[in-house]
Formats: C-alpha cells, structure tokens, sequence
C-alpha cells in the first residue's frame, strides 16, 4: 500500500515539473521565460477596433444584378422596353415595356422574382412600367447574412496574421434592426495601421470583358462617353487604381457591368513575378469558375479582359489563347503589396464596405504596468492565504500550501497547452481561484476536525473527511463552472478571459484539493499510527 502512494506520490510530481518546464520554456531562442503564454490585449497591447458593416453595399449590389438580369432577360425574349435599373430605395424600376409584351413581361418577373420583390405595374403613355419593391423581410435577411459572412472573412484574414486569440464578435442591441458592428482585438500587433487597411479592404475581385470598339482607355469619364453614347445598359466606365497609373495621369475603360468570373470564383491565391520579375499575384480558379473563363477566353481571341478590384482596374491584357484555370495580375505592386493582395484573395471578400467607428490602442507599456500590478495583487493575496493556512492549521496548513501551489501550476500548464490568453480580468480569475481552493482546503479539514472530536481515528477522520466533502466541493464546482461557461458564451473579451483562467482553475482544484490533497496526508501519515494531527 506505501508503495503504491510512493509511486502516486512521485507521478504527480513529475507531471507538476513537466508542466513547470512547459511553462517558462521559451518558445523562441530569444524570447524570455513564460513566453507560451498568450498575453490578452490589456497586458501585451494592441488594438480594439468596433466596426460597421455598410450592409446596404450588399443590397445595392443585389438589386443591380437583379436589375441587369432583367435587362437580359427580356432581351433574350425580344421584350421591348427601354431600361432596367436600380432606384433610390430598394427597389427596381423598369420603364416602357412595349404593350405587346406586358404579359410576357409580367409572368417573367413574378418567375424570377415573386418570392423575393412586390411587383407593381402603371401604364405611362401607352407603355407599361413595372416597380419591384424587395421585401422587408428579405432586406433583413440579407443584411444579417451580410454581416455574417463579413464576420466570417474577417475571421479568416485575423488568422491569417497569425494573431493569438484575437477575439472577433457581433456589437450593439439586437432587436428590430440588425446587429451589423463587429468588435475586433488583435493584442500584439505591430504594425496596426496595415492590419486595418488589409481587415477593412473589401477586395472585390472581377474580371471583365473591354468593349471592343471604343473601349479606352481614355483620359477622361467624358471623353468615354462621348465615344459611346447609348451604350451604358451593359457598360460602365471604370478608372485605373493608383497603382497601375504608376502616378500618371488618370485613364479609363469602357467595361461590361457584368463579370465573366469573380472572387468567389477563385481557389487560392498567391504572390508571385511576373514576366519582368517584378511583383505579382497569381491566381487559381475553381472548377466552376474554370469552365466559365475558359469558355470566355476561347469566344473573345483578341479582346482585352480588365482585371477589377474594388472597381478599379489593375491591368487589362489582351486575350491571346485560350486559359482555364489559372492567371496573374499585375501592377506596380511592392513585394509587400503583392502580399497582401495574395492574402485578401485567398480568405475571401468582403460583401460590403466596412467603416472603423471606434478605435483604442494599448501600448505596450500600459500592458507591463498591468502585469506588474495584478501580480503583485496575486503574490500578496496568495503570501496572506499562505500564513493564514500554516497559522491556523499548522502542518496540515503546509499541505494546503502545496495543493496551491499544485492548482496554479495545472492551471497555468493547461492554458498554455490550449492557447488560451491571459488577460488583466484572467489575473482576477486567478485571485478568486486560489480563494476557492482555499475555500475547498477549509471545507476538508474542518470535517476531518469534526471526525476527530467525534472519537475517531485520525486515518478514519481523513478518509470519512474527504468522503463527505467531495460532493459538497463538487456541487460549488459545477455550478460555477456553468457560470463561467455563460459569461464566455456571452461576454466581452475582458470578461471572457475572466471567466477562461477560472474554468481552468476550478478544474485544477478538483484534482488538488481532493486527489492530491488525500494522498499527501496518507504521505505524511506513513504506515506507522498516528494518535493525533496537526490540524
């Protein structure tokens, strides 16, 4: 029987100096020790951003390609009439269907669009104009999906950083009108001023078809439509990007509204070189998107293709052969720019524009302070609770002392294996657990103080005293466990990482205070008889 306890003994030892080693071995050659644990913003420093999703970017979108499919529509129909084209408000106006077509028209719009628009109709002149009205329930619909697939992309271009628990989640109340702001905290990060561009860059990719005859460039958007007059139902006037003018002065193509593949179209994307060696970005497609480019690049030998971002033009090559699945853009991309690019391409696009509404930085500095402190507040709380035990239970008080000291270890040990940040509240978590593991220490020993006044032996006293408690420290476990577990489903960072460090530490003082607890006692009981304990 003392053998087995040697060995629990030596076991829990070990496991408690592997963890030690665990925890200050630095994860970089330079870097100091506990450099595994991840830092929250307040103690390493960042930024905390609060975000808007311009969720009627979406719906505008929505609407124009509705209204363009209509055009296409009824042109492919032989339906008469003279545009189709978004309003000022949610809705689609379409003018001066030819009488003859009217009930052709009607039944196509209530096809396409019944479950989605209200459609009304009015005869101006002989001619009939229809008006398709989106639902409300449909505009909200489509800005909560909005935000949601912005929350998503964003989440992908912060892990892309490779920041630590960087903590993303929706903003504001939430009742009739949709929650469309996004907090982002990004703790460590160096250079804020590029994570904010590259985070608030929509990166709408589009490659679209250059009018072929007059199709630019030109110097100016009026010189652009005095050579095309008539034209714009099916083109739009787009400028060269910054970029690609190279400083020059300003030029502009006459491009299809429609895209012949767009970023959502794309596989991956990386940076690259391109002919002359200077930087670039290359980019894959996926197999839908692949057919679609190829069919257009094999009909259109000899047109140029603009290459679209944030409806700004990069490049417009001449198409020379047909290509399937894979292409460049070029510009007067830094190495740095090309990276970013890659990056912005290959975690998606955002589905609207995004407006910074609110920003705080934490220097780091700030964040040291904070260390200092709330460890101080720790090694004062824990150096009290440490001469209280030992003054007040005398040998019994040094075993408390280890099943603190156990807790803090373990605690420490698991948050780092899971990545979990430490932040300022989490030091206050660490405060409240060492008082619980107290609190659990207490609750032992006075039921083995009880034992003992009742006759029995004090090896009896310790088993029926740690027997009767464990449900008891179980219980007060569990049900604030679950309170923890709420306050991370639901709360802010700062409270998150309070409630992470207690989860972790109640989970450790389940083992300490009872299993560790126990056999230190039989350790210190030994296999001689005791008559009386130091308690």
């Amino acid at each position: 029987m003392q053998k087995n306890l040697r060995w629990k003994i030596i076991i829990i030892l070990l496991a408690m100096l592997v963890c030690i080693a665990y925890i200050v071995s630095p994860e970089e050659k330079d870097a100091g020790f506990f450099s595994r644990i991840n830092l929250g913003l307040d103690l390493q420093g960042g930024i905390h951003l609060v975000i808007q999703v311009i969720t009627d970017d979406a719906l505008n979108q929505e609407l124009d390609q509705d209204a363009l499919a209509v055009s296409r529509e009824f042109k492919s129909e032989d339906i008469s009439f003279e545009s189709s084209r978004r309003g000022e408000g949610y809705f689609i106006s379409v003018k001066g269907v030819d009488s003859s077509g009217e009930n052709e028209a009607r039944d196509i719009l209530d096809d396409m669009y019944g479950g989605n628009y209200e459609i009304q109709s009015r005869i101006t002149e002989g001619k009939t104009d229809f008006m398709l009205t989106m639902r409300a329930s449909e505009i909200r619909s489509m800005r909560e999906s909005t935000v949601r697939q912005a929350m998503q992309t964003l989440r992908r271009r912060v892990d892309a950083f490779g920041v630590a628990e960087a903590n993303l989640q929706l903003y504001g109340e939430s009742g009739e009108d949709v929650q469309d702001q996004i907090i982002v905290e990004l703790p460590g990060v160096d250079d804020p001023d590029r994570v904010k561009e590259i985070i608030k860059d929509t990166a709408q990719l589009e490659l679209r078809l250059v009018k072929k005859e007059r199709g630019g460039p030109f110097p100016s958007i009026e010189a652009a439509y005095e050579a095309n007059s008539g034209a714009f139902d099916e083109y739009e006037i787009l400028g060269f990007s910054r970029d690609a003018r190279e400083g020059g002065p300003a030029e502009f193509l006459v491009v299809r509204k429609d895209s012949v593949i767009t970023g959502k179209d794309l596989k991956k994307a990386r940076p690259s070189t391109d002919s002359n060696g200077a930087p670039a970005v290359s980019f894959f497609l996926k197999s839908d998107g692949a057919e679609l480019f190829e069919r257009a690049t094999r009909e259109h030998i000899g047109d140029n293709l603009a290459i679209v971002l944030d409806d700004e033009v990069h490049s417009y090559p001449q198409i020379n052969d047909t290509i399937r699945d894979e292409g460049i853009i070029t510009g007067s991309f830094t190495q740095q720019a090309a990276n970013d690019l890659s990056l912005l391409l290959s975690t998606g696009a955002l589905p609207a524009s995004l407006k910074i509404i609110d920003e705080r930085s934490v220097g780091a500095s700030l964040g040291n302070d904070s260390i200092r402190s709330g460890l101080m507040a720790m090694c004062i709380g824990f150096g009290l609770v440490v001469v209280g035990m030992i003054v007040y239970y005398r040998r019994s008080g040094v075993n408390a002392v280890w099943c603190l000291i156990g807790n803090l270890i373990f605690m420490l040990a698991g948050m780092t294996v899971l990545n979990a940040s430490l932040t300022l509240p989490g030091i206050a978590g660490i405060i409240l657990t060492i008082g619980m593991a107290v609190d659990s220490n207490i609750l032992i020993f006075e039921r083995i103080r009880e034992e003992l006044r009742s006759g029995k032996t004090v090896r009896a006293s310790i088993d029926t005293g740690f027997g009767k408690v464990f449900w008891t420290i179980f219980d007060t476990h569990i049900t604030t466990l679950i309170a923890a577990a709420f306050l991370f489903q639901f709360g802010t960072g700062p409270i998150r990482g309070f409630a992470v460090t207690l989860t972790f530490g109640l989970i450790a003082n389940m083992f300490t205070a009872v299993y560790f607890s126990h056999r230190l006692f039989e350790m210190m009981l030994g296999g001689r008889r005791v008559e009386e304990l130091s308690i």
